[in-house]
């Protein structure tokens, strides 16, 4: 092996990256149940009887209650964990500062005021728009399109029939719907997921 091969393989040996220590399986047993607790919203009186289901079916013991009898309390319990978890997740973008909360849930942010004319519910307006998912996943976007859209306001979510009306030409307003005034329990599969708040930064450009 010549000089310069050894220089290269052991500038080679250099430059590999130090592997990273393997995690204990306690640490990943913890974030399991960490997990656990934030995916079901677990309060601390609710550990105890988590724990002895753990416990029950790690040893193999006789369970209390089969999994498999209770499928639909299971279900239901997710639900609200859910639920109460988007709940909170509204009420901390109401308190955002500028945001104002309507009566029927919208939540209202100006971002720069626009003219004095504003849509009525039977115009249709040209609008640019950036429509993300609370973890910043985005669902549609006129803006990654680069073409604005054209559309009638009593045509399109109730949430943006009402949030435009708010809005003069060369408006900016970041606007927040949850689930009844977008697209409803149901969603619409594949794109929008059930019970989905949407979140949605606009700039109206035009009445037609």
């Amino acid at each position: 092996m010549t000089l310069i091969t050894l220089a290269l393989a052991a500038a080679a040996f250099a430059a590999e990256p130090t592997p990273t220590p393997p995690l204990e399986r306690s640490q990943v047993l913890y974030a399991l149940g960490a997990q656990l607790a934030q995916d079901y919203m677990l309060k601390a009186a609710d550990v105890k009887a988590v724990s002895d289901g753990l416990a029950d079916a790690a040893a193999e013991k006789p369970l209390k209650t089969d999994p498999k009898d209770l499928r639909v309390p299971l279900l239901s319990l997710r639900r609200e964990a859910d639920e109460a978890r988007r709940l909170k997740q509204l009420e901390a973008y109401a308190k955002e500062p500028g945001a104002k909360v309507l009566p029927s849930g919208l939540i209202f942010t100006e971002v720069k005021a626009g003219g004095q004319r504003r849509p009525k519910e039977t115009d249709t307006v040209n609008a640019h728009y950036h429509g993300t998912f609370p973890d910043g996943r985005v669902f549609d976007s006129s803006v990654q399109r680069g073409q604005p859209m054209d559309f009638p306001l009593n045509g399109v979510i109730p949430c943006w029939t009402e949030a435009l009306q708010l809005m003069g030409i060369g408006g900016k307003a970041k606007v927040i719907c949850p689930y009844p005034i977008a697209y409803g329990e149901r969603g619409r599969p594949p794109v929008i997921p059930e019970r989905a708040t949407l979140l949605f930064d606009v700039e109206l450009l035009d009445i037609k």
